[in-house]
């Protein structure tokens, strides 16, 4: 199946954006309308941070399991997704890229790299759904990052 990417442009620098993206329980904060019951493993944070969540997507419910395998700070860190007892698995990566005029553009991108055969199937739906969702999540995450930073204070 083909990837599925959603980006946004942020005011913060690359460095604030990894640094709470590297957070694994940051993440409960912006995609908590579709992934649910987080249970946190390894790590809080980097490589090896793990959390095993419920998504409802589409009208259908699975656990997921979301581990860090590979961080390049600030500029990228890839996920592996398992799910379907094993039979899904996915990459997730955040990229993040400093912008001319200050702040960052942010992109994720969902890349399956094995599927069922039901998912294969209704692909075009999987997509539009998982975009749509996803849409959501960057616009949640911008909010989330902005109310991060203010508490910070700064």
């Amino acid at each position: 199946m083909r990837s599925v990417t959603v980006s946004i442009d942020v005011p913060y620098t690359p460095e604030r954006v990894y640094d709470f993206l590297d957070v694994m329980a940051h993440h409960e904060r912006f995609t908590n309308h579709y992934l649910t019951d987080w249970r946190y493993s390894g790590p809080g944070r980097g490589i090896g941070s793990c959390a095993t969540v419920t998504a409802t997507l589409g009208g259908t419910k699975t656990d997921v399991t979301i581990e860090v395998v590979e961080a390049d700070a600030p500029r990228r860190i890839v996920e592996r997704n398992v799910s379907a007892a094993g039979r899904r698995l996915a990459h997730g990566t955040y990229t993040i890229e400093p912008l001319r005029t200050g702040g960052s553009h942010l992109s994720f991108t969902y890349a399956w790299v094995r599927t069922p055969l039901a998912d294969r199937l209704l692909a075009p739906i999987a997509r539009a759904t998982l975009r749509r969702a996803n849409r959501t999540v960057m616009r949640r995450l911008a909010a989330e990052l902005a109310r991060h930073e203010s508490a910070a204070g700064t």
